[in-house]
C-alpha cells in the first residue's frame, strides 16, 4: 500500500513540496533535467498561485480531476491533497520517471504518457467516474492552449469546469464582449459552452524558467446548456469563424469570402434586415445570441 503524503508529518510535505523553488531546483539538478522549448515548459514554484488555482477550481475529495501537463508534478501534489482521483496526461516522456518520484507517495494518481489530443477523456470519465462530470486543471502550454480548450468543449467531454492557466492575452479574449479589439471567434466560442471568469493574474516571477509574458487563471464554468439556441452547431461556428477571418471586411464580405457557407450575398442581406442590422456590419459589433439568430436564419 503506497502512503499519501497527505500521512506524512508536515515536515515532510514541507521538504517535497515543489511550489517552493529550492524543491523544484533540486528535482531538476537530480534528474539533469533539460526544459524543451517544443512543449512550452514553465513550471510553477509560487505556493500561493497554487492554492489559489485549486481553491478556485473547487477540488474536493469527490471530485476527479484530470490534469494536462503535470510537468514535474508541482500542481499534481495540490490536486492529489484535494482531490478523491487525478488523471495527469503528459506529452514528455523525459519528465515520466520524474513524475513516478516525485508522486510516489500519493494512491490517487494516475500518470499517462499521452498527447491530450489523442486522448479519449470520455473513456477516462467513464473508466474514473462512472461517466460523471470531470473537473480539468491545467497550467498550459501558450502554443496549444486553444486547440486544447476547444477540443475539450467541441468533443462534449463529461466536464464540470475547466480551470487553466494561460496567456493573459488568451484569457482577456476569453472573456471580453463585443466591440473590443480582443473579441473573436474564441471569445464567441468559450462564452458558447462555459462561463468564464479569471480568477488570478500571475506575473512571469511565478515560474521557471521564466517567461517573457503575464499570465492568467481562468476558470471556465460548463453550462448545462448553452445560453442560445442553433438549429446547427457546426454551421454557427463555420459562420463565426468567417466572420473574423478578415476583420477589416465586412460581415457580408466576409462570410461571401469563405466559400464554404454556401449562402449568397442576397440571402445575407436579408437576413440582416430581418435582424435590424446595417449591411455595413463587422462581425466583432454581434454578440453571441445573434450570431445564433443569424446563423439559424441563414440555414432556412
Amino acid at each position: 500500500m503506497i502512503r499519501r503524503k497527505a500521512d506524512l508529518s508536515e515536515r515532510d510535505r514541507l521538504m517535497a513540496n515543489l511550489g517552493i523553488p529550492a524543491n523544484t531546483i533540486e528535482i531538476l539538478q537530480k534528474y539533469n533535467f533539460n526544459f524543451q522549448k517544443k512543449y512550452g515548459q514553465n513550471f510553477l514554484i509560487d505556493t500561493h498561485v497554487l492554492d489559489k488555482i485549486i481553491a478556485s477550481a473547487g477540488v474536493g475529495k469527490d471530485d476527479c480531476v484530470l490534469e494536462i501537463g503535470p510537468g514535474i508534478g508541482t500542481m499534481t501534489q495540490y490536486l492529489a491533497e484535494n482531490a478523491r482521483e487525478v488523471i495527469a496526461v503528459e506529452i514528455d516522456k523525459a519528465l515520466i520517471p520524474i513524475l513516478e518520484d516525485t508522486l510516489s507517495g500519493y494512491d490517487n494518481v494516475t500518470i499517462m504518457n499521452e498527447d491530450i489530443l489523442k486522448v479519449d477523456i470520455n473513456k477516462i470519465a467513464e473508466e474514473k467516474n462512472h461517466g460523471q462530470p470531470i473537473k480539468v486543471v491545467a497550467n498550459l502550454p501558450y502554443y496549444i492552449t486553444t486547440p486544447i480548450i476547444m477540443g475539450l468543449f467541441e468533443n462534449h467531454v463529461p466536464l464540470e469546469s475547466i480551470t487553466v492557466m494561460v496567456q493573459k492575452e488568451v484569457a482577456d479574449r476569453m472573456q471580453v464582449g463585443p466591440g473590443t479589439k480582443d473579441y473573436g471567434a474564441l471569445s464567441l466560442a468559450v462564452q458558447y459552452y462555459a462561463k468564464p471568469e479569471i480568477v488570478a493574474n500571475v506575473p512571469p516571477n511565478c515560474f521557471m524558467p521564466r517567461p517573457s509574458v503575464g499570465s492568467a487563471v481562468i476558470r471556465l464554468t460548463k453550462y448545462k446548456k448553452p445560453p442560445v439556441e442553433t438549429t446547427d452547431e457546426r454551421h454557427l461556428f463555420s459562420l463565426i469563424r468567417a466572420s473574423f477571418n478578415q476583420r477589416r471586411k465586412t460581415l457580408v464580405n466576409g462570410l461571401l469570402n469563405a466559400g464554404n457557407l454556401g449562402v449568397t450575398k442576397e440571402e445575407i442581406l436579408l437576413a440582416l434586415e430581418r435582424m435590424g442590422l446595417s449591411a455595413t456590419v463587422r462581425g466583432e459589433a454581434l454578440t453571441l445570441e445573434q450570431f445564433a439568430r443569424l446563423s439559424n436564419l441563414l440555414m432556412k
